[in-house]
Order: structure tokens, then C-alpha cells, then sequence
């Protein structure tokens, strides 16, 4: 008994390295149609793509209930879906309003946007932080602060003697 859970018979390791072997040439096959943005990390949802695709590799690998033929499916169902999800959020402002959201300003001209920050469920110890990262001893030596939509602080350096202007792509900050 004891004996099945470190070794269950060579049978499961053949399984386990052809399917393997195959499941993996499936995917990296598929992958290479969808394009180079079925892997990118640009956003949460290209994230949970990719968390999706290895959680669906590891379990055509190591469920014997699962055909390879099914996990080829579910790997061509969710690149499918990644692609056309992509497709539309470069074609519709909506679509991708929809699936990334929008950068959030967070820090603007020495003043911290606290509703931002609230809604983005940062903390100033998170912003303060984000400009030590980028290099900057203080927050007063940062422009702005900016939460991108994947997830990343962008800091803008404060530059000295020129006129400040808001980060493209960035609403500007209402006054609160």
C-alpha cells in the first residue's frame, strides 16, 4: 500500500512521458499559430490565460481520466477564446475597456490621489515603495505614479525646471 503512493507501476510513467511529450508539441504547435500574445502578461486576463493553459497541461499529464485529445480541445478552446478576445480589444474601445481597464493615476504633482488609491486598493506604502524601486529617494522626486493595468507601478521622474505634463494614455487627475 504504502509502496503505490511513491511508485504505482511503469505503466503510469510511460503514460505520464508519451502523453506528456504530446500534450506539450500540441500546445507549443497551438501557441505558435495564436501569435506571440497568447503568452504576453500584458494584463490579468492574459495572466489567467496562461495560468489556465499550464493547469490544463498538468492535468491532461497527470489525470488518466483525461484523453489527449480533450486537453488538445481545452487548449484550443481557451487560445481560441484568448485570440478572439484580443482580436476584439484592439478593434473595440469597450472590449478592451472591458478586459484590461485603464491606468490609475495614483500620485500627481506631490499630491496623493487618495481616491485612486482607494479604488485601485493600493496603499501609500505600496506608491512609496514603487518610487524607491525606480530609484528615487522620496515621493517628491516623482511626477506621478501611475498603476498600469497590468498590475505594475510606472514612475515618472520629476524634471526639473520643465513644465509637467500627465503620462500618455493616463486620465488626468481630478482634484479631490
Amino acid at each position: 500500500m504504502l509502496e503505490d503512493v511513491f511508485f504505482d507501476g511503469w505503466e503510469g510513467l510511460a503514460r505520464t512521458l508519451v502523453i506528456g511529450v504530446m500534450a506539450y508539441v500540441v500546445m507549443i504547435t497551438f501557441l505558435r499559430i495564436s501569435g506571440k500574445r497568447t503568452l504576453s502578461k500584458m494584463n490579468a486576463f492574459d495572466l489567467i490565460v496562461t495560468v489556465a493553459l499550464g493547469s490544463t497541461l498538468a492535468t491532461v499529464l497527470l489525470s488518466k481520466d483525461v484523453a489527449l485529445a480533450e486537453g488538445a480541445l481545452a487548449f484550443a478552446v481557451l487560445i481560441g477564446l484568448q485570440f478572439i478576445v484580443t482580436w476584439s480589444s484592439v478593434r473595440a474601445r469597450w472590449v478592451r475597456k472591458l478586459v484590461t481597464g485603464e491606468p490609475r493615476m495614483l500620485y500627481y504633482r506631490g499630491e496623493l490621489l487618495s481616491d485612486s488609491l482607494r479604488k485601485a486598493r493600493v496603499t501609500v506604502d505600496e506608491v512609496e515603495a514603487a518610487v524607491r524601486s525606480s530609484g528615487m529617494a522620496a515621493l517628491d522626486d516623482a511626477e506621478s505614479v501611475v498603476l498600469e493595468t497590468d498590475g505594475s507601478f510606472s514612475v515618472i521622474k520629476r524634471q526639473q525646471g520643465e513644465a509637467a505634463s500627465v503620462p500618455v494614455g493616463v486620465q488626468a487627475p481630478a482634484r479631490e
